[in-house]
């Protein structure tokens, strides 16, 4: 039996690029600070304490709303959230909310995602994030004791809701991947950072109530909540097991949801204007000016990359996926301009070696250049190597590693081990001549299967330890094999 799915994400941006908190002077990096030191009376909303709003955070949400393609009001308002949690020192979270006209700072906008999907964005909405709840043992579950961090409370976030668009978690983890690369390019977010970017996701299938995921650490994770969360609702279905309205919590040890509490109606928010913020008038000369501040978009730099480096279209999306990525490979072409081979030996080799990279590495550390010590010079120089037959490809490979380890410069690299390519035709005849006197049986079927000299080959380039040219060396083998037959 087929079940409708409906899947929508709630991402929530914390705008790492500030300075300081959403509505106080604190400071917005609350990282690797001692446990509640990072606080004032305006974080905890002590009594005669006002807010005081951060205009930069107006712009960075504003920034995210164009890139999603969402309209901008003319004025914005704050609202209160009511409700009692441990995490909200004030008992209530300011935040925005459409409830007396459009009053978010961003409706109505779309992105576009995969093989010409589209998601459509409810509303963007800027508001403060709370505390930190520390469960001892690390694990809710098991904890006898919880402990609160109020560092982040305050923290500039933007929380963007989407229409649940989505039926399949796959495509929930390429639009949370686009989302990034857009926030990165926007420079409002250094998403690498733990808790910097986090997804809460509700899901229903037909005939059954929403369910709300929360506390998943990362987007490979919301993808195996979604697949759990999918299983076990189609499994109460079918066995007319009601699925009930609640809030549940990925457990990343076990790969499975748990039941956290009773989802929480718009009503029980009980949400109001925010008395203590006048009503924000954005007006058309900000709004002007925002748009000449946007840094060119993931999907413009794919396009120039493709337009102006003559990339494939699908190596243009592998690097502008992570602007890192992008941004090393032109500066590399600053360096030398062979975009199709630096794009080739990033995206082939590289990435390769970056992947494994990234797993050694925690979270907050997840940078795709962490502990290696290759830079866009190396890249460019290996390239110019390459390009000029000075070594070949199999030699370039093993230089790479050794640059990765080291970072030394390729030249310096295959001076010191007298890593050029052999060109020179006779000094690679006399190395075919060694090959023939030693393998007479695969020159014997070389003659009669002309692919057999692909071995020949293979054992020219073991002698010459990959220095040959192969192209001259397949040249001669098949010459000297048509005049010795």
């Amino acid at each position: 039996m087929v079940m409708a799915i409906k899947i929508g994400l709630e991402i929530h941006c914390q705008l790492t690029g500030l300075q300081s908190k959403l509505f106080c002077s604190c400071h917005c990096d609350y990282r690797d600070r001692e446990p509640n030191s990072n606080v004032c009376p305006i974080c905890y909303g002590l009594p005669g304490t006002l807010p005081l709003l951060n205009q930069k955070a107006l712009e960075f949400s504003s920034m995210i709303s164009f890139a999603l393609g969402c309209k901008i009001p003319s004025k914005i308002l704050f609202y209160r959230k009511n409700y009692f949690y441990l995490d909200l020192p004030k008992n209530f979270q300011i935040t925005q909310y459409n409830a007396y006209g459009i009053t978010s700072i961003g409706v109505d906008g779309k992105l576009e995602y995969g093989d010409g999907k589209c998601a459509r964005i409810r509303r963007v909405q800027l508001e403060e994030d709370p505390g930190r709840l520390v469960y001892g043992e690390s694990n809710i579950d098991r904890s006898f004791y919880t402990l609160i961090d109020y560092n982040r409370a305050g923290v500039p976030l933007v929380e963007i809701i989407t229409e649940p668009d989505f039926t399949d978690p796959k495509d929930v983890r390429i639009f949370l991947n686009k989302i990034t690369s857009a926030i990165e390019h926007l420079g409002v977010c250094n998403t690498r950072l733990e808790g910097s970017v986090r997804c809460d996701a509700n899901i229903s299938i037909e005939g059954g109530k929403r369910v709300e995921i929360k506390n998943i650490g990362s987007f490979r994770e919301t993808e195996k909540a979604l697949n759990y969360e999918i299983t076990r609702q189609k499994t109460m279905s079918i066995h007319e097991i009601e699925i009930k309205a609640e809030t549940r919590h990925w457990d990343d040890s076990r790969k499975v949801t748990k039941q956290a509490r009773a989802k929480e109606e718009e009503q029980d928010y009980r949400y109001f204007p925010e008395p203590d913020i006048p009503t924000v008038i954005l007006g058309n000369e900000f709004l002007s000016s925002l748009k000449t501040k946007i840094p060119e978009l993931p999907d413009d730099r794919k396009s120039r990359f493709i337009k102006d480096y003559r990339l494939s279209e699908h190596v243009s999306q592998v690097l502008i996926d992570n602007k890192e990525l992008a941004d090393f490979f032109e500066s590399a072409v600053k360096i030398y301009s062979s975009p199709k081979e630096i794009a080739n030996w990033i995206v082939s080799e590289l990435m390769r070696v970056m992947d494994v990279n990234h797993h050694k590495y925690s979270k907050e550390e997840r940078s795709l250049f962490s502990d290696l010590k290759v830079e866009p010079k190396h890249i460019a120089e290996l390239a110019k190597l390459v390009d000029q037959n000075t070594i070949n490809r199999n030699t370039a490979k093993k230089i790479l590693n050794q640059i990765i380890k080291n970072g030394e410069m390729p030249a310096q690299l295959v001076e010191e081990a007298n890593a050029s390519t052999i060109d020179d035709s006779k000094v690679i005849s006399e190395a075919i001549e060694s090959i023939f006197k030693s393998e007479e049986s695969a020159v014997k079927d070389a003659r009669q299967n002309p692919n057999a000299a692909n071995f020949l080959l293979g054992k020219i380039m073991q002698l010459t330890k990959g220095r040959v040219d192969p192209q001259i060396a397949l040249d001669l083998i098949k010459k000297k094999l048509i005049e010795t037959n």
